[in-house]
């Protein structure tokens, strides 16, 4: 709840610093109007945009040795096509987003290009470092050798910028050092880094520098001619504007990096035309790439010919089904501000005098109104996008198709119809990335998403106000519909876009809740039985066993099991059935869990379906590891399973017989296996499981194979037997033995069953879960790994961790790892409990055995 608090706390700081840096920003622009801006804009040589826009390229050209450096850092070279690539659409996705989106960014680029979680946070810490290193050498030089003068209102200690450079290069002098006399990893605390070599250092300080430089060149050929401000002296300036953008935690730094510019710009040129080059500065150096970077993954969706392109393609292919929905969420969310942005504008003159012998008035009148409900209509849909949801993806390609029109038809606004069919050429071969058929009204707003439609609503009304405010309001502007007069415009059209959010949510409001999950009893078990007999999962079986809830897709092939504990919705595993419906299933979960603020957690899954819960946005723990044996390989010669000879052979001697009893017999024993199950469970002084491990229920067992040892004619030990379709694999669930069983029963109950296996043709046997198995404990591993590695060498009071992996590992296992993925926000402690709780039964089964 607290970490809650403070991440909702800094986005209340982030959307209060955009407020004040609009009322800055209107402040200095209270005597000028919109039409000096525009002006300003047109007269802007067309020469310097393209040197803009050349510089722009060469600077992402640069950002490519950022990751460059840093996999030669993680000793993980790639071929440069596929930085390039991942590096334009990653950068492009950062830039208009946070620091924090930058970094979940990069992680989905390189975990799909094969680089593992450790890797990728070794080479995210490399690239934040050497971003800072270019900018403490860079603002060192600039601010050393123009010590700019600080406001007198912001009260700072100092009058300059001149100790900041003597600080900055102190810094870069203490990382030089350490990196030529520190040969050990830098510790800490729990954090551990190695430190680079001198030659990557260098690198690092020569990249970023540059992409420094290349970034304040792109705003400085865009200021007007007349500021007359040298490069280096501007230089300052710049970065003094970026990193209190970036400290604001304002996506792209919008608003705060543009009122920190006039501020210390003010003594150098009007503030219009300084607002001007920002507005351009804006366009090209982030909507452009981003755009360029949307197009990339259109093309990406459409087949490709030749070899070369193919091989991009492929590249692509591994970023875009994580990124296209993300990238035309925000490719959606500019759409509607620009619709919304140009339904507060005053509309060209010329343009609206040609329009007159063409439209009557009423259609230029409603082609502006509908503009912004289309606007406002996009920044809604935007969230759905997000979320792959199908009617989203179909409401936004006609609604862009409208955006179209209307900016023609309003005023003939072709350079917004330009860009808008530029986003909607895009996204038109991305049909199959928006797959979900749930409802746009069931979607939930954070308070992020909130936040940022109120900045964009109030922006643009802020912009309409600022545009007309040498018009004298008064109640007959809203009706007055004249060609030339475009003040009753901006009122009715931001009137329409308010009440479009206002309707949505109210809808939302009343909309009756969602039917509470069925309970236990209502499920079709017969329904669940077959799925569950055609999954290629063993521990599908886990889902009879009656303690579980169930979510089923539409089509009723597959379902989730899980089970709530306090906020906590615990899965079981992945989905069940066709592998094709997970995906839907999980969002569905998701989602429902939303519905009732519960948090979603899932356990016990594989790495070969992270991705899965990755585009969720979901974090991951690793459980443990589980033991597979391959059949086909499992043989007992040889030394190292002379143990296991010995088991087998001496209880042979005393008369122990292993045999099947198939699922039409099981119920005629029932009455003997609860005794054995009774009698280990009192010698044990332990009681019965749930959730994650089966538990002695005669309606369950009797559903499948049970493996008996029988001696004088007596049921000694026994254990159920899981299979799965297609002879995948088979696995055990319950394993109970008689106190007076003889030494080694179960060693020889298991030799047993994997030589049954091995002759019935399955192809591994499935050991279970070694908890905490297999967790790294290096310097970079999150403090989860750390905790886990130390109770698994330190926890035998609690659990034999170390002595249950020891005993599967006799059998030859291979090793598979395990996760736990739930939100990064919910507190690891409390999901921990509640699943203990879960499987346990209660918090004194927790405690106790």
């Amino acid at each position: 709840m607290a970490k809650k608090l403070f991440h909702n706390i800094g986005l209340l700081i982030s959307a209060t610093l955009f407020v004040i840096a609009l009322f800055l920003i209107h402040y200095k622009l209270k005597q000028y109007h919109y039409q000096d801006i525009a002006k300003q804009i047109l007269n802007t040589p067309i020469s310097l945009l393209f040197l803009a826009i050349l510089l722009t390229f060469l600077n992402y050209l640069v950002l490519t040795g950022y990751d460059t450096l840093a996999l030669r850092y993680i000793k993980t070279p790639l071929k440069y096509h596929k930085i390039a690539i991942a590096s334009l659409i990653g950068y492009a996705f950062s830039m208009n987003t946070t620091v924090i989106g930058g970094s979940a960014a990069r992680y989905r680029i390189y975990s799909s290009l094969g680089i593992s979680a450790a890797n990728v946070a070794r080479l995210v810490i490399f690239c934040a470092i050497t971003f800072w290193l270019g900018f403490f050498s860079i603002g060192a030089f600039s601010f050393l050798l123009h010590p700019q003068q600080i406001p007198d209102g912001l009260n700072l200690l100092f009058s300059t910028v001149r100790p900041i450079g003597v600080i900055f290069l102190a810094l870069l002098f203490v990382y030089l050092i350490l990196v030529l006399f520190i040969r050990k990893p830098l510790k800490i605390k729990s954090w551990e880094f190695e430190l680079p070599t001198l030659s990557l250092s260098i690198g690092q300080i020569l990249i970023s520098s540059l992409d420094w430089a290349l970034a304040a060149g792109v705003l400085y050929v865009l200021m007007p001619q007349s500021i007359g401000l040298e490069f280096s002296k501007f230089l300052g300036i710049f970065l003094l504007a970026q990193i209190t953008g970036l400290i604001s935690s304002v996506p792209g730094g919008l608003g705060v990096f543009e009122s920190i510019i006039l501020l210390l710009m003010s003594d150098y040129g009007e503030p219009t035309a300084i607002i001007g080059s920002l507005l351009l500065y804006r366009v090209i150096y982030y909507l452009l790439p981003l755009i360029v970077a949307s197009i990339l993954l259109g093309i990406n969706e459409l087949i490709s010919q030749t070899q070369l392109i193919k091989q991009v393609s492929l590249i692509v292919g591994k970023l875009s089904k994580s990124f296209i929905p993300q990238i035309f969420a925000i490719i959606t969310f500019m759409a509607g501000a620009i619709l919304l942005f140009s339904g507060a504008l005053p509309a060209d003159k010329g343009r609206m005098a040609v329009l007159r012998d063409f439209l009557p008035l009423p259609a230029i009148e409603i082609s502006h109104f509908l503009g912004s409900v289309v606007g406002a209509t996009l920044l809604i849909l935007a969230l759905g996008l997000q979320r792959r949801i199908n009617a989203a993806y179909h409401i936004t390609v006609s609604l862009l198709v409208a955006g179209i029109f209307f900016s023609l038809l309003k005023g003939l606004d072709y350079e917004q119809a330009f860009i808008l069919t530029v986003m909607l050429m895009a996204i038109l071969p991305c049909r199959k990335a928006f797959y979900r058929k749930t409802s746009l009204l069931n979607q939930r707003f954070s308070l992020a998403w909130i936040l940022s439609i109120a900045a964009l609503v109030v922006s643009s009304i802020w912009l309409g106000m600022f545009s007309y405010k040498h018009v004298e309001y008064s109640n007959s502007l809203w009706w007055r519909f004249a060609l030339d007069d475009d003040a009753p415009r901006f009122l009715r059209a931001s009137a329409a876009g308010v009440t479009v959010f206002l309707l949505y949510f109210l809808i939302k409001l009343y909309l009756p809740g969602k039917a509470k999950p069925p309970e236990d009893d209502n499920i079709q078990l017969e329904k669940v039985e077959q799925i569950v007999r055609s999954s290629p999962d063993a521990y599908s079986w886990l889902a009879m066993l009656g303690d579980k809830t169930f979510l089923f897709d539409e089509s009723q092939s597959a379902f989730i099991m899980y089970a709530v504990q306090g906020r906590c919705w615990v899965t079981m595993g992945n989905p069940v059935g066709p592998e094709d419906k997970w995906e839907d299933l999980i969002w569905d979960f998701r989602e429902l869990c939303d519905s009732y603020n519960g948090w979603s957690v899932f356990y016990e899954i594989e790495k070969e379906h992270l991705d899965l819960y990755l585009d969720m946005g979901l974090t991951f723990f690793k459980l443990g590891e589980e033991a597979r044996v391959n059949l086909e390989e499992f043989s007992l010669s040889g030394a190292a399973h002379s143990g296991l000879r010995y088991a087998r052979n001496k209880n042979k001697r005393l008369n122990c017989l292993f045999s099947i009893i198939n699922p039409p017999d099981v119920s005629g024993i029932m009455e003997q296996l609860e005794k054995v199950s009774d009698s280990w469970l009192q010698s044990k002084k332990t009681r019965e499981k749930k959730f994650s491990l089966g538990y002695f229920n005669p309606e369950y067992l009797s559903k499948m194979p049970v493996a008996v040892i029988t001696q004088n004619d007596s049921i000694i030990a026994f254990a159920n037997i899981l299979t799965a379709s297609e002879k995948e694999e088979i696995s055990i669930d319950l394993m109970r033995f008689s106190p007076s069983s003889p030494d080694g029963i179960m060693d020889y109950l298991f030799v047993e069953l994997l030589l049954w296996g091995k002759e019935q043709n399955y192809k591994w046997f499935n050991f279970g879960m070694a908890p905490l198995s297999g967790i790294e404990n290096r310097g970079l591993a999150p403090l989860w790994s750390h905790v886990g590695a130390f109770v698994f060498r330190h926890g035998e009071h609690f659990y034999n961790f170390k002595g249950l992996r020891q005993y599967k590992e006799k059998f030859g296992p291979h090793w598979r790892p395990k996760y736990l993925a739930c939100s990064k926000s919910i507190m690891l402690p409390r999901v921990l409990t509640n699943i203990a709780i879960l499987i346990s039964g209660d918090i004194k089964g927790v405690i106790t055995k």
